[in-house]
């Protein structure tokens, strides 16, 4: 004689569910010691309801001989299954040390606490339920399609009052993009998202739902706002759960629709500029982030909602590992749920498209997390990112691969699949031609710079742009005050030595101290020579000859210069090179006498065969050329300090000559940067990766 079920217990409530997709009737089943709630399809509740039969065989044909149900013995234990797995049953008597017990081993230990609670937790820090019971009431107008009409009047008479005053708009979006904006903003965004979680407690508790807490969620220390509507699952009208779902967003929008118009007729000031931020910034966050479905925020409560399909995550996870296995194994496994062949390819790319969503935010929160710590301990978290929402998922589905072992062996496409598999292994490795793809100047391979001295003005520029200047021809005369002043008062006291030293033979002083005198002298005329030669480096010659390049057309004589501020470059006509510079993961790859190809950008310049020169063996601490940096339009990202640019990533300078024959002198009008494409040894895409890989560990390792 079987042993009678333990009964259920007596706070549970049931309460009628909304009608299923395959238009079966629903209950719900609510906990509110947990506040949980369980959705029961029919089956469910008829064994629900006939629990005080206290045995599988006597419900099974209870059922069977009412009801127009088919059930197995095996489908009620099932469900007595689910009913002590998520704790519905009274304990029994004399159960204090087995539910203790119990409790203790679903206790994780304390490093596992850390974990979770470092990865997500809730701060609640407010009970709102009977404020919002009090004021519901009052603001009921705000959800009255009267009020909704008038905030779509709003939103276009906004739109036409920016369209009057664009120019106005576009500057005040330019000015927000500073420090003061930003803090700005981020109070804005605070409160919106106060108004946020509100708009949702409102509408809740417009259909009698209660709302326990509102506070803040933190994902891997993030905040984020939340309130807790578990009672919707109350409701069994879908429309009543989508206005809730959505009533956030609504809100957000609606305040940006009245902060539009708002933004026209306010004067300059404060509220001007917080009416901006409220219509333009604060809801771009919103349907970027909360209307995503891809996480559990109101977007995916809205699809959930739409498709009627409670737990729609876990349920299209399934279905999508399903489809893999069958696709990569054909075990013959039923499906998890059985869906219409629409919906189910429509479920299975949602979850590709969460996981891919998901993998690219996971790896982005690591690499912030990493960057935002101290090295030791934003190491230790990166890892810990990386382990439970990357690593562990994928660890999962292996294990359940090798649960499945002896039947994937014995799979035709299982067999088929490894071929396909250790194909695309081999391809990864197998090196293929990838020339190194970089950008680089053509300029001639003499070039001499032209630069003040410092405290210096212009006297006189001898030769104009594009002139052709001879070997040590002088081209700029510069002159210094300091200088000038410093001559005078040598010759001063050159002029005053001699002159007492003339009259040293008449007066007897004098004629004491002649010898003092000519040394001073002697020391006046070596002080001349020094200074006649600093004057020297006042007249900026050639240093080769060649045509003058880059004078500036606004110069004139008397302007003051800065120091080493370049005045010009006297451009050698002999030979052509192309300078470019390349990033450390590609620079191994390159030898001298690989050929190459450069390419003007825009494609008005010259198309030219290159051969590498030179390669230098050690990375480039500043970038000299700054056409070649990302701020002037290039590839290579640096940054500014004091005026000299400073390369964000290694990189290595490469030389190369021109081997195309061409007229030098017509090409050199101009410095043509271009892209360069260089014939470097073959190799595979694995490699490169492990390589890549491998710096930035060694780069990022060091403390």
């Amino acid at each position: 004689m079987s042993t009678a079920w333990p009964a259920l217990r007596e706070e549970l409530d049931l309460l009628p569910g909304p009608v299923l997709p395959d238009g079966q009737p629903s209950w719900t089943l609510h906990d509110p010691v947990r506040n949980l709630f369980f959705q029961l399809d029919w089956a469910s509740f008829e064994v629900l309801k006939r629990w005080h039969l206290g045995a599988a065989e006597a419900i099974t044909r209870n059922i069977m001989a009412q009801t127009t149900l088919t059930l197995h013995k095996e489908d009620v234990n099932t469900f007595f299954q689910f009913a002590q797995r998520n704790d519905l049953l009274e304990p029994p008597s004399n159960s204090a040390d087995a539910l203790a017990e119990r409790w203790q081993s679903r206790r994780s230990s304390w490093l596992q606490w850390l974990l979770h609670n470092y990865l997500f937790f809730r701060v609640p820090l407010i009970k709102p339920d009977p404020w919002l019971t009090r004021w519901a009431p009052a603001l009921e107008f705000l959800f009255s399609r009267t009020f909704g009409w008038i905030s779509l009047l709003a939103l276009f008479a906004g739109l036409w009052g920016v369209s009057r005053s664009w120019g106005t708009f576009t500057a005040t979006l330019v000015d927000s993009l500073s420090w003061p904006g930003m803090l700005a903003y981020g109070l804005m965004l605070g409160f919106v998202k106060l108004l946020h979680e509100l708009g949702h407690g409102l509408m809740a508790k417009r259909f009698g739902c209660r709302v326990p807490t509102m506070g803040i969620a933190f994902l891997v220390l993030w905040p984020v706002a939340y309130t807790d509507t578990n009672e919707v699952w109350k409701l069994t009208q879908r429309d009543q759960r989508l206005k809730v779902a959505g009533a956030g967003i609504a809100t957000e929008l609606i305040i940006a629709a009245w902060a539009l118009l708002a933004w026209v007729w306010l004067p300059e000031g404060a509220p001007k500029s917080m009416a901006f931020l409220l219509a333009t910034t604060t809801w771009v966050s919103t349907l970027a982030i909360n209307a995503s479905p891809f996480m559990r925020f109101d977007g995916y409560f809205l699809l959930s909602d739409f498709l009627q399909m409670p737990n729609l995550h876990s349920r299209a996870f399934a279905l999508a590992r399903w489809d893999m296995r069958e696709k990569l194994f054909k075990l013959g496994e039923p499906p998890p749920e059985s869906f219409s062949n629409t919906k189910r390819r429509g479920l299975i790319l949602f979850a590709w498209a969460t996981w891919i969503y998901r993998l690219v935010l996971f790896l982005g929160i690591a690499a912030l997390v990493y960057h935002f710590f101290i090295k030791a301990l934003g190491i230790l978290l990166f890892l810990v990112e990386i382990v439970w929402f990357v690593a562990k998922p994928l660890w999962s589905e292996i294990s359940a691969w090798y649960s499945r072992w002896p039947q994937i062996v014995r799979s035709r496409r299982a067999q088929w699949s490894a071929i396909g598999s250790l194909v695309l292994i081999a391809l990864c490795w197998l090196p293929l031609p990838a020339p190194v793809r970089t950008e680089g100047m053509l300029q001639s391979s003499e070039i001499w710079p032209l630069h003040a001295l410092d405290a210096s003005q212009l006297q006189q520029q001898m030769f104009g742009d594009a002139r052709t200047v001879e070997v040590e021809a002088p081209v700029f005369m510069l002159y210094s005050p300091a200088l000038k002043a410093a001559q005078a008062q040598n010759d001063a006291q050159r002029t005053q030595y001699s002159q007492q030293i003339a009259a040293a033979g008449f007066d007897s002083e004098l004629r004491r101290d002649w010898q003092v005198l000519q040394e001073r002298q002697l020391q006046a005329a070596t002080q001349q020579q020094a200074v006649e030669t600093e004057a020297s480096r006042y007249r900026l010659n050639a240093s080769g000859a060649g045509v003058l390049r880059d004078v500036d057309p606004d110069l004139r004589s008397g302007d003051w210069l800065a120091r080493n501020e370049l005045l010009g470059r006297v451009v050698g006509s002999d030979r052509l090179e192309v300078l470019a510079y390349v990033q450390e993961e590609d620079v191994q790859r390159i030898s001298i006498g690989d050929s190459a190809i450069f390419i003007a950008d825009a494609g008005v310049g010259p198309v030219l065969d290159l051969t590498v020169r030179s390669v230098d063996q050690d990375a480039s601490r500043t970038l000299s050329e700054a056409a070649l940096s990302a701020a002037a339009g290039g590839m290579i990202q640096v940054r500014s300090m004091q005026g000299t640019l400073y390369p964000e990533r290694p990189v290595y300078r490469v030389v190369l000559n021109v081997v195309t024959p061409l007229e030098t002198d017509a090409v050199l009008q101009h410095r043509w940067r271009g892209k360069v494409s260089i014939r470097g040894q073959w190799e595979a895409a694995a490699a490169q990766f492990v390589k890549t890989a491998t710096s930035v560990f060694w780069r990022e390792a060091g403390f």
